[in-house]
């Protein structure tokens, strides 16, 4: 909401500001960071949804996760093994 022009969008994250501040309220842009009055908010740089790089394939990431557990639990039951037969 802009009644009468008493606020600009912050081209660094979109939100409103009063026409009179010396910087954005919500993220702390200013004209020595890089907005300016001619300056346009076009979104976030984020890749494409489509790409492969937005989103990393879940097997391989469950792959390391249950192979990461597998020797944590390996080198736990050989560490008791271990104390437990030493202690005899």
């Amino acid at each position: 909401m802009n009644p009468e022009g008493l606020y600009f969008t912050c081209p660094a994250c979109g939100e409103d500001v009063p026409r009179a501040a010396k910087s954005c309220p919500d993220c702390g842009a200013c004209e020595k960071s890089g907005w300016s009055e001619e300056a346009r908010y076009d979104g976030l740089d984020l890749p494409d949804l489509d790409s492969d790089q937005a989103f990393p394939p879940r097997t391989e990431t469950r792959v390391k996760d249950w192979m990461a557990w597998a020797v944590a639990l390996i080198v736990l039951l050989a560490f008791l093994w271990m104390t437990l037969r030493g202690g005899h």
